[in-house]
């Protein structure tokens, strides 16, 4: 894509008021943005309103040093490309959607694009045991050839990303943002090993911050490009919910992993399960779903496990659990040995023992045969 062509296609997309729609209108009657422009507003008036058509006679302000900063970002690193509808690149799985993306920005893998996929979503807060799933499954799914998809947010997105990197299928990383920025900034690490090994990718324009109206339009590409969408753990609230209303309404398949009764990020799966999503409880059904042969090696036949990781609480959104002990917290609603524990909190094993005995006598948590201890329901 030459310079005049971007600067094009930025003034389509980016001049207030004309939007999306009447984007794509414009491009199915005249085929570039170049003839967009160059067609007079009477010609334009034909396909859409006068008024929006007049919008496009002026480069909106600014445009000069968008197309400054995005020729910049395209040779400041390799693999950095920007794909049309046109382009073999671009994810033939999305032409079918009702809106897809008219300019894709990408950096990374682009033969990912072409590979069966699934996606992989759930809470920016989950509970140790969510966070453990999330990153076993996309690392066993990964292994058979799929690649993960999800949105780089925090907490279950960042566990799908994470164990989908150690495998052959990789992983792909749908922001709302533009590529030049991170969100949440505590990703830069992961958002670069991506970028390196797997793919990011965004339709929003370089300099987009992280704005709330943006993600639920990420949701919908992350639904459509996978076979199906795994939800991990959700409340009944979650945007994750969202994104497998949109898959199940592209014709994809849905999955959700069950968890305790008393755990409020289970709610949301539990709700889907009801509503006719499947249930899981290892790779294999995933992949038996999707109709996928896979040697019984390459996949874990129970559920997921893997090594626990200390999360990093998010002070300005906080979980959205009552309790503030830190044993709970690292607890969660499965039980755990105290080896998990010690992972989970860093506490030295006498400490942990001792404060684990005063939960027990409050009546928080309850001692489990084979030294396992799980938190009690409180009434």
């Amino acid at each position: 894509m030459d310079r005049d062509e971007l600067a094009a296609w930025l003034q389509l997309l980016e001049t207030p008021g004309v939007g999306r729609q009447s984007a794509r209108r414009l491009l199915a009657a005249f085929g570039s943005p170049q003839a967009v422009l160059s067609a007079s507003v009477s010609a334009r008036a034909g396909v859409i309103d006068k008024a929006t058509a007049a919008k496009l006679e002026q480069a909106p302000e600014g445009l000069a040093l968008l197309v400054e900063r995005t020729a910049a970002w395209l040779t400041g690193e390799p693999g950095r490309r920007i794909l049309t509808l046109a382009d073999p690149a671009y994810p033939s799985i999305w032409l079918n959607l009702p809106d897809p993306p008219l300019l894709l920005y990408a950096q990374g893998k682009l033969d990912l694009l072409q590979r069966p996929a699934l996606a992989i979503v759930g809470s920016r807060h989950p509970t140790p045991e969510g966070t453990d799933n999330a990153r076993a499954f996309a690392a066993s799914l990964s292994r058979t050839g799929l690649t993960i998809v999800s949105g780089l947010a925090a907490g279950i997105d960042g566990a799908a990303h994470e164990g989908a990197l150690g495998g052959t299928g990789s992983t792909i990383a749908l922001v709302g943002t533009g590529l030049d920025r991170v969100y949440p900034r505590a990703h830069l690490k992961l958002a670069r090993e991506i970028a390196d090994r797997g793919l990011l990718l965004s339709e929003f324009s370089i300099g987009t911050p992280p704005l709330a109206a943006h993600f639920p339009l990420r949701n919908r590409l992350i639904a459509g490009l996978g076979m199906g969408t795994l939800v991990v753990e959700a409340a009944l609230k979650s945007g994750s919910l969202i994104t497998a209303r949109l898959a199940s309404e592209f014709g994809r398949e849905v999955f959700a992993i069950p968890g305790s009764i008393h755990n409020p990020q289970s709610r949301g799966c539990h709700a889907l399960i009801r509503q006719g999503a499947k249930l899981v409880e290892s790779t294999q059904d995933v992949l038996e779903e999707l109709h996928l042969a896979v040697p019984a090696a390459a996949v874990s036949t129970g559920p997921a496990h893997a090594e626990p990781a200390a999360e990093q609480p998010d002070d300005a959104n906080p979980p959205p659990d009552d309790v503030d002990d830190p044993i709970l917290l690292a607890l969660g609603w499965s039980a755990a040995t105290l080896d998990v524990l010690q992972a989970r909190t860093g506490w030295a094993t006498a400490e942990l023992n001792v404060h684990l005995l005063d939960l027990e006598l409050s009546g928080q948590v309850v001692r489990l045969p084979g030294q396992l201890f799980q938190r009690r329901a409180q009434a």
